[in-house]
């Protein structure tokens, strides 16, 4: 039945009773408003056809791949997928974008100060997350020099590399052969 509909096949009256007592319309909006939420998370268009889906999903599955074997692993549910990982980790995502920050630096790492530079927390896990923002915030592959100049002068280059690497094994960063960073 939601076949027949998908393809805007014309009902037999047999068919209109079965629509009616199984409520395939609302199941047929729901399958569709949950493939448009999935086209929209991958950034496809809603209208392509079942061939072009499955290309890109081929493509996605290489990409992936070579990612793996590169070492960066896109965890999707860490804490059981990856514990050790995740457990590095607690003390950043515990409490929101600056758990383990005082309250001060929770307000200041945002905030440039009058030469545009962010602060950089005394804290390891707010220093972990603001590097995680910044990187993030990058619109292209940084190094760590470019990314310490973004920071007050606390923030090494030498620091940054080693702190980006460690989110690189977390699976929180990506590392391009050229040593340069995206989030």
């Amino acid at each position: 039945m939601l076949e027949k509909l998908r393809k805007g096949e014309p009902l037999t009256a047999k068919d209109k009773a079965i629509h009616e007592a199984g409520l395939v319309g609302v199941l047929k909006q729901i399958h569709d408003e949950l493939d448009a939420a999935v086209a929209a998370a991958y950034g496809w268009p809603v209208d392509l056809s079942d061939e072009q889906i499955l290309e890109r999903l081929v493509a996605l599955n290489a990409e992936r791949a070579a990612e793996e074997a590169r070492g960066l692993v896109r965890w999707l549910r860490p804490e059981y997928q990856n514990p050790q990982g995740a457990a590095a980790l607690a003390g950043l995502e515990a409490g929101g974008p600056t758990a383990g920050a005082s309250e001060t630096e929770a307000i200041t790492t945002a905030a440039k100060d009058a030469k545009g530079k962010l602060p950089w927390p005394s804290s390891l896990p707010a220093q972990f997350q603001a590097l995680r923002e910044a990187l993030a915030r990058e619109p292209a592959p940084v190094d760590p020099s470019g990314l310490a100049r973004e920071f007050e002068k606390k923030a090494k280059p030498e620091r940054l590399a080693e702190m980006l690497e460690t989110l690189v094994a977390l699976g929180h960063a990506r590392r391009l052969p050229d040593g340069r960073f995206l989030a």
